[in-house]
C-alpha cells in the first residue's frame, strides 16, 4: 500500500488517537489540501502533509474535522453507528460496522 492510498476508507469508524472521539470517515484526501495558515494554527502536532487526510464527522456532535492519517486508529469502541446531523447527507445506510457510501444519480 503506498501512502496516497491511506489506511481507512470512507465509511469506516474511526477514533482519534489524542482526542478520543469517534467517527466516520466521510472523504480522504491523498495529501494536505487545506491553507499553511490552517496548518499552523490548528495541526500543532505537525503531521506530514505528503500522507493521507481525513475528513471526519464526529459521533453525538455537529462537528466535523480534518484528521492527519497518523492521528487516526480504527474504532475499538462501541460498534453501533455514528450520530452526526449530516450522516445521511454522505451515507445511505450502516451495516457490517461500517456506512455504506450514497449513490447519487448522474
Amino acid at each position: 500500500m503506498t501512502a496516497a492510498e491511506g489506511k481507512f476508507f470512507v465509511g469506516q469508524i474511526v477514533e482519534h488517537k489524542r482526542f478520543g472521539y469517534r467517527g466516520v470517515v466521510y472523504d480522504v484526501d491523498p495529501s494536505f489540501m487545506l491553507s499553511e495558515r490552517w496548518y499552523d494554527t490548528v495541526a500543532l502536532s505537525r503531521p506530514p502533509k505528503n500522507q493521507p487526510w481525513y475528513h471526519v464527522l464526529v459521533d453525538e456532535s455537529e462537528q466535523v474535522t480534518y484528521v492527519a492519517e497518523r492521528n487516526l486508529r480504527a474504532s475499538q469502541a462501541r460498534p453501533g453507528p455514528v450520530r452526526h446531523p449530516l450522516i445521511d447527507t454522505h451515507f445511505e445506510r450502516f451495516s457490517g460496522g461500517k456506512y455504506e457510501v450514497l449513490l447519487r444519480p448522474n
